[in-house]
């Protein structure tokens, strides 16, 4: 049961091939049995999980029609969950129990998801390896000796380690696509304000965007469908007609037009990479598509521009997490002052302290023009090369990340290094547009991932273009070593 995909799970539920009950129960041991070797777990919810499966078997008995009626799948444990510890991947929220749920979460409730667990993340979802998580490194199932991405490696680790049919992620800059690319699956961050935020523990607010984590494009317009809805209660949802992701999977693909980005195969590109991602052009050639050289000039700016803009944001946001209302609280504090100190102090990871210190500072009297307010401007100036690039063609492609999982400890001592590792992704976010990475073949035996990125609210195109590679391709069929 466990190789199947979505699709392949909606199915058997259908036919009675098995029930939900059956299907979470195996997940469930394979977790047991599993997850000690990648660690891509924080909490498994095994009784919630069997109680919400035969709530599916029950609606699926009176013919509930709702897709995903009665399938497993986990959440990343930055989105909140009711009376679940949501801990963010941090000490700081190790003892932090959801009074409600995100909005993402409720919406798979409706359609009648089993939430297996929450998945292991880099704390308060900042790197690109996860390394920084409190609970430990996840491991790639790939190649354990090396990193799964982040900050999504938990979710990206127990898809590929078929420990769950798909996972729930987010992307502040590459959080979704970058594990996805690592780990042989298929990545998918929306528009910014398709999904609600509503719930999900903020990093750097005008980035984060929540999306999934799956092994097909169909499997990711399944989830789409259930988790894109307009939310009053988060002010940057956009309020935009929904639309059936599915429906237009099969639609050929004669007449696109897909941008390459010179930009996108400098230096710093693994070769080999880069050979993985012509052939994949060439693929897209083959089924009608046409290709178009094009500029993005100031792509070169984006992971500066990000660095200051999200550790600003990451400042603001993270200065709740005080040691007062809820998460960690020093013992013994001599007064309000060194309560403060010594429970960001204890709860923080160094990570999040660097990055803290960072935004603090560019947010500064003095500094503030200087820095944030011409990274704001230099934002601008990005968004506005993916609206002229989008005047000449319908998509635009490139990989994913310079190079395939690096091992642990390869870049821990070079942030510099780490960020490098998002240099294809950040401009997405910075631009708020959607984005998605496909798997396009192997290096040393290990994943390249494929990345996509189209126009605003254009999920469904990105999905029917993913999708069309997939049918013409076997790279998303391969499993990581010792899964099946």
């Amino acid at each position: 049961m466990h190789t199947k995909t979505i699709a392949q799970l909606i199915e058997g539920l259908r036919s009675k091939e098995f029930s939900s009950v059956e299907l979470t129960r195996h997940y469930l041991q394979r977790i047991k049995e599993r997850d000690g070797t990648y660690n891509s777990y924080i909490t498994v919810t095994e009784e919630a999980a069997l109680a919400q499966a035969e709530a599916a078997d029950q609606r699926l008995a009176a013919g509930d029609d709702s897709p995903l009626c009665g399938v497993p799948i986990a959440h990343k444990d930055i989105f909140c969950t009711t009376g679940i510890r949501t801990s963010c991947g941090s000490k700081m929220l190790d003892n932090f129990i959801a009074p409600y749920d995100a909005t993402i979460v409720e919406n798979y409730q409706k359609a009648g998801a089993v939430m297996l667990g929450k998945t292991n993340m880099d704390e308060f979802a900042m790197g690109s390896s996860n390394e920084t998580s409190y609970y430990g490194p996840v491991k790639n199932p790939w190649n354990t000796n090396c990193v799964p991405g982040g900050s999504s490696g938990g979710s990206a680790a127990a898809v590929a380690a078929l420990l769950a049919p798909a996972a729930t992620a987010s992307d502040t800059g590459g959080s979704i696509r970058q594990p996805a690319a690592l780990c042989n699956l298929t990545g998918l961050k929306p528009t910014y304000g398709r999904v609600s935020r509503w719930g999900m523990i903020a990093f750097a607010s005008s980035l984060d965007q929540a999306g999934t984590l799956t092994r097909t494009a169909e499997d990711s317009a399944i989830m789409l469908n259930a988790m894109a809805s307009f939310d009053a209660k988060d002010s940057t949802c956009v309020d935009q007609p929904l639309e059936d992701y599915t429906a237009g999977l099969s639609n050929s693909l004669q007449g696109l037009t897909i941008g390459i980005p010179e930009e996108y195969f400098g230096e710093g590109l693994n070769p080999q990479t880069a050979e993985r991602v012509q052939a994949a052009i060439k693929v897209y050639e083959s089924l009608g598509a046409t290709t178009k050289s094009i500029s993005l000039p100031h792509t070169h700016l984006a992971v500066p521009a990000y660095y200051v803009i999200a550790p600003a944001e990451c400042s603001a946001n993270l200065s709740r997490f005080d040691g007062v209302r809820y998460g960690h609280r020093c013992d013994d504090p001599k007064d309000l002052a060194d309560l403060y100190k010594r429970s960001r102090g204890e709860g923080f990871g160094d990570e999040v302290k660097r990055r803290i210190l960072v935004g603090t500072y560019a947010l500064s009297a003095g500094y503030y023009d200087a820095y944030y307010n011409k990274a704001q401007q230099v934002r601008r100036l990005i968004k506005q090369d993916f609206v002229d690039a989008f005047n000449q063609v319908d998509v635009v492609l490139g990989p994913t990340s310079p190079s395939p999982a690096f091992e642990f400890g390869a870049k821990s001592d070079d942030p510099v290094a780490m960020y490098l590792e998002d240099i294809y992704t950040i401009a997405t976010n910075l631009a708020g547009l959607p984005g998605l990475s496909i798997p396009c073949g192997m290096v040393d035996n290990k994943p390249v991932g494929l990345q996509l990125i189209g126009n605003y609210f254009a999920e469904g195109k990105l999905l029917n273009v993913a999708h069309q590679f997939q049918l013409a391709t076997d790279f998303h069929q391969q499993l990581a070593p010792e899964t099946a």
